[in-house]
């Protein structure tokens, strides 16, 4: 078994060790046998092809470096609303999270958006910045991570990560944060995400073997007892 993995513009969106979410998944495919294939593509790269991508990562920049990537994206969002719609496995983090949505309003300009997920985000008077907790039903345990974003996101009908235990969340007011669609996960958590939550990882990745090789069942478990430990430090250092 082998798994492609496409890291999109990893040098314009790479705050806070977002590229620790590519290397997490990739070891915690090579520690079960499974091959990964990691795939680049930055500014300079003019092809563009998912065809035989099984997970698609998008991280967070600043505003400046989003205009940038959106202007790229642009050209293959019909190619990335049809992956997403054949259930390809996407995850995205703060400026990717955003760029899913209709738009990103600023206060001077508006940032069109890919139109992949019914969302949309304006910005705030304030910037959302901490460590956040979260409680989901879509991993097991708390999900946590860290927060700073201007952006107050609105999520419609759609179905959120997790519910807020500390932290802000999506837009400061509705106590819940990211959005999952299909085997999409976006969020604002950076920090970096996945190896701060192996469960998280291990249901995206188990997600693209699913899509993959339909006869796949699970990941064997791995000894994540350190990982374990330090996760739940933080959920229980950062109670309301």
């Amino acid at each position: 078994m082998n798994i492609k993995i496409a890291h999109l513009y990893p040098d314009l969106l790479n705050l806070y060790g977002d590229r620790g979410n590519i290397a997490c998944l990739k070891k915690r495919l090579e520690w079960r046998g499974i091959g990964a294939e990691i795939v680049r593509c930055t500014c300079d790269d003019e092809s563009f092809n998912l065809s035989d991508t099984d997970i698609i990562f998008i991280g967070g920049g600043s505003d400046r470096e989003q205009k940038i990537v959106c202007s790229k994206l642009l050209r293959h969002k019909d190619e990335l609303r049809e992956y997403v719609e054949n259930n390809g496995v996407l995850a995205a983090v703060c400026g990717g999270y955003q760029l899913l949505g209709k738009y990103y309003k600023l206060e001077d300009e508006t940032i069109e958006g890919l139109d992949i997920l019914d969302i949309y985000t304006e910005q705030g008077k304030k910037r959302l910045i901490g460590n956040v907790v979260l409680e989901s039903e879509y991993t097991d345990g708390k999900i946590v991570g860290f927060e700073n974003h201007g952006g107050r996101t609105y999520i419609g009908g759609h179905t959120p990560l997790g519910k807020v235990v500390y932290g802000s969340g999506n837009d400061d007011k509705s106590g819940y944060e990211g959005v999952v669609y299909k085997n999409v996960v976006a969020t604002y958590l950076h920090g970096p995400l996945l190896p701060k939550n192996p469960p998280l990882c291990d249901r995206i990745l188990t997600n693209a073997l699913k899509r993959k090789y339909p006869d796949f069942k699970e990941l064997p478990p791995l000894n994540d007892a350190l990982e374990i430990v330090a996760n739940e430090y933080i959920a229980n250092r950062f109670k309301k």
